[in-house]
């Protein structure tokens, strides 16, 4: 957990850009290619999930340090003008490589954590990706205590605290003896870690409107600060106590779907495949009704038509057909995935949601000061907290619709995709109060999506090469920021820009106005009022609603999926 809020620091980029745009005089199309940089940084981790698999975890968690701190630490030397500018696209470069050390910390954190808790990945993922999507608040807080006029600042901090904190943590991540094991008390855990997650982003909003609307002393915000880690700590409490009593490690009827789920790979037998051949008859034989009867007609159904053809096949009347390649629900490699319109729904539903969401953090800064906003720092913090919100709450309900109902995980993100598509409307109509209505949305949907997808890629293409499956879907977010936010948003925006510099005093051009137009001729332009991201927010509130249709697709193509592999545990 403590980890994953180093995985964060792409979500300040809202933060930091405004200083990057007036220290180097950088115009908004400049910025929305910082920002792809970034996001291509945050999400291409074909690297690291190798690592991962080639290191030990705490030397790739190293490698991930050093490019935060080398990045991170250049553009800061940069900005400060403590070393000489450079060109655009190694700015871009920098910025890559500095966001690109989160994919380390991502990777590290969900594969060692979904191989300890195989049975509770909606929990722990929604957890863990909860706290990258908090990192953005609790870094501005600490930022606060630094109490600095000087806003690079900022961007020391993002290259000196995470490498501090991952150095300091990072052999405490690894996959642990028993990891297949589940305790009694895991239930009770996760629900204490929810209840501590819930704690601190209440706290954590609660402080900003404090410091928003109180011009509080510098003392009380080191005293705000300081809570706040006694919050990050609390949890602690539970592998502590969990040390030091004795309790029986091993559920037996969690033991026995253990072992027939997590059974895959090289080591099956012979009697396993044919089992898997017979299974993979089963769906083409079983009548089409078999599905909507209760669980337990069903299985029965099921088992009735699985032993008839055992017995046929072992005396030759029918001719069982081997499966080419694994099936949902078995170990995929990443090009086995590539070739299933699964894995391609999956990949653009999150493209289309994740990568809308992703362009309203970058332009978040833009967007609050076209709309009269000074402080774009309470923004940015706000939808680090809905982030947050929303990863947990996607992992929490998502499992519920997976384990009560043994429904499709897919069901949970069409509808976080249509609260998407709500909170983008908001932003295009700039209503009074639209920014916090269109923050708290976009925040949650957008957060939803890191809970869902990475539980669901697990649960349809197996855990062996999940690091690889994951890293790969990841790239949907850079694609779309790509789209939305280096295409669409930049380039309407900087039209809407150059309008209204043109036509100062509503058209009427004077002596005045031209001589000012002038002098101020190298400083950035821009946009002020609703229209500057109208099209744009209209467009992305669209593309949402596209993305929900895809969603409910795959829901629809794995739902006997899910009804096999967790209607079972229900009966």
């Amino acid at each position: 957990m403590w980890i994953q809020t180093c995985a964060g620091i792409g979500y300040l980029f809202g933060s930091i850009s405004p200083v990057i745009k007036i220290s180097l005089y950088y115009n908004q199309k400049q910025i929305a290619r910082l920002g792809v940089a970034k996001d291509l940084g945050d999400s291409v981790g074909f690297l690291a999930g190798t690592l991962c698999e080639i290191l030990p975890l705490w030397a790739a968690l190293l490698v991930g340090a050093i490019q935060n701190f080398i990045g991170y630490g250049w553009v800061w030397l940069i900005v400060t003008r403590r070393t000489a500018p450079l060109p655009l696209w190694a700015m871009c470069i920098l910025i890559f490589v500095g966001t690109n050390g989160e994919t380390y910390f991502n990777t590290a954190a969900l594969v060692s954590c979904v191989q300890n808790f195989p049975k509770s990945r909606g929990p722990v993922v929604g957890i863990l990706k909860g706290f990258a999507g908090l990192g953005g608040a609790i870094l501005t807080q600490i930022y606060a205590v630094i109490h600095s006029p000087d806003h690079a600042s900022l961007i020391f901090m993002i290259a000196v605290a995470p490498a501090m904190v991952i150095i300091a943590l990072m052999f405490i991540i690894r996959p642990v003896g028993g990891h297949r094991q589940v305790r009694p008390s895991d239930g009770l855990s996760f629900s204490f870690v929810y209840s501590v997650c819930l704690l601190l982003a209440s706290y954590l909003m609660g402080v900003m409107i404090v410091e928003d609307v109180v011009d509080v002393s510098q003392n009380v915000i080191v005293i705000f600060t300081a809570i706040l880690f006694v919050i990050l700590i609390i949890p602690i409490v539970i592998p502590i106590y969990l040390s030091f009593t004795q309790e029986p490690r091993v559920v037996p009827e969690e033991e026995a779907l253990l072992s027939q789920s997590g059974d895959q790979g090289p080591g099956r037998s012979e009697h396993d495949d044919g089992q898997d051949i017979i299974f993979s008859e089963v769906e083409e034989e079983k009548p089409k009704g078999v599905d909507l009867l209760p669980a337990l007609e069903r299985q029965k159904r099921i088992a009735q038509l699985q032993v008839r053809l055992a017995q046929a096949a072992a005396e030759g009347a029918v001719r069982i057909k081997r499966r080419r390649g694994p099936r949902r629900g078995e170990d995929f490699t990443l090009v086995q995935a590539l070739i299933k319109a699964d894995f391609w729904l999956m990949f653009f539903s999150l493209l289309f949601g994740s990568g809308s969401g992703l362009t309203v953090i970058d332009n978040l800064g833009q967007m609050s000061q076209s709309l009269g906003y000074e402080n774009t720092h309470v923004f940015v913090s706000m939808i680090s907290i809905w982030n947050f919100l929303g990863r947990i709450g996607g992992g929490y309900f998502s499992e519920i619709i997976v384990r009560d109902n043994a429904y499709p995980r897919h069901a949970a993100m069409a509808i976080a995709q249509v609260v998407m598509a709500f909170g983008h409307f908001f932003f295009a109509m700039g209503w009074p109060g639209a920014m916090y209505i269109g923050t708290l949305l976009v925040g949650l949907g957008y957060g939803a999506h890191w809970a869902i997808v990475p539980a669901a890629a697990s649960e349809l293409f197996g855990l062996k090469n999940f690091g690889a499956l994951y890293n790969f879907l990841t790239i949907a977010n850079p694609a779309g920021s790509l789209v939305f936010s280096g295409l669409i948003a930049s380039s309407i925006y900087d039209r809407e820009a150059e309008k209204q510099a043109q036509l100062p005093h509503e058209g009427h051009l004077n002596l005045a106005s031209v001589l000012t137009s002038f002098l101020n001729m190298d400083e950035p332009l821009k946009c002020e009022g609703t229209i500057c991201f109208f099209l744009t927010s209209l467009i992305m509130s669209g593309l949402c609603i596209v993305a929900a249709v895809l969603s409910m697709i795959l829901v629809y193509r794995t739902k006997t999926v899910y009804t096999n592999l967790y209607g079972r545990s229900r009966t």
